[in-house]
């Protein structure tokens, strides 16, 4: 009996390890043509495709750490689905160990016939997703001073864009609350909208093929850094065929010259897309992460 009690506490605690809630992003969705529509797919398990009603999913600390961290993480997959599991959940839950509350955002896909302005839409519900949180910051237990960003791929483009564009705001925001995250962490983040080193599906799906100029440099965030920008971690591979090394690069120098602190560690191999473990190393990019937060007084 005794044997039993214990593996029943064992498996109460491993359940609720990590609870989690989903809130609506929104009260009405903005900016949609008529009637908002959910026409979510699920194409392969783990992952969702035409977003049209944004979440957040809370996963609160069961024990904020010192310094009450919160993280919003952003998924990728090109601006057309969201690896929802292998770049948002799984990160969460890492994230949650460490005494950090983390929030998955399951943001729009830019779809236009479903959205006027549909390029706006996705950083929409970022900015949409930082507010809440700050707003609501006591309820979570975090501080709202400490409140970070990580985005993979194409999430990785959707959280720079943040990071330099969130003076724009897209949404109401009457309290005037600080838009931008204190700090980042950029998984082989598609970062330029150019020809020459953009991610070819992302850039289709946010501004499309034949987009003006203008469009392709206000989404290549390389070139809206400034000496405010939030710090940056960067982690990627030199063999990822995927999306251009170049664009970490790019992003990691114009940190640099604008004199933010940063820090970038490029793998031999690992590829595109490899979530929290890449398997060509023995190295952690999460441990690497968490050198860096601990450096930087994010985490204690």
């Amino acid at each position: 009996m005794k044997k039993i009690t214990i593996l029943a506490i064992t498996l109460f605690f491993k359940m609720t390890a990590f609870t989690q809630t989903v809130i609506p992003l929104y009260e009405k969705v903005p900016n949609v043509k008529g009637t908002a529509t959910n026409l979510e797919k699920i194409p392969v398990k783990g992952e969702v495709s035409d977003v049209t009603i944004p979440t957040l999913t809370v996963f609160k600390a069961e024990h904020s750490n010192a310094l009450k961290t919160a993280i919003l993480i952003l998924p990728g997959g090109g601006y057309a689905h969201l690896a929802m599991e292998k770049e948002g959940y799984d990160v969460a839950k890492a994230y949650n160990k460490l005494g950090i509350t983390a929030f998955v955002l399951k943001y729009r896909m830019p779809l236009s016939q479903e959205f006027d302005n549909s390029k706006f839409v996705p950083l929409q519900d970022a900015e949409q997703a930082i507010y809440l949180i700050r707003k609501n910051a006591s309820q979570y237990n975090i501080d709202p001073n400490n409140v970070g960003i990580i985005g993979f791929s194409a999430g990785g483009h959707l959280a720079s864009t943040l990071l330099v564009h969130a003076d724009t705001s897209l949404i109401s925001n009457t309290e005037k609350i600080n838009l931008y995250p204190n700090w980042s962490l950029l998984g082989y983040p598609v970062i330029s909208m150019s020809l020459e080193y953009g991610h070819t599906g992302s850039r289709k799906n946010l501004i499309g093929n034949e987009a003006p100029q203008s469009d392709i440099d206000y989404f290549s965030n390389q070139l809206h850094i400034t000496p405010t920008t939030p710090p940056s971690f960067l982690f990627l591979a030199s063999d990822d065929k995927t999306v251009n090394p170049i664009n970490s690069i790019l992003y990691y120098e114009g940190l640099l010259k604008n004199k933010v602190k940063a820090e970038m560690h490029i793998y031999q191999n690992g590829g595109h897309g490899f979530g929290l473990n890449n398997k060509t190393t023995k190295e952690s990019w999460l441990d690497a992460s968490v050198d860096w937060l601990q450096q930087n007084k994010y985490i204690p």
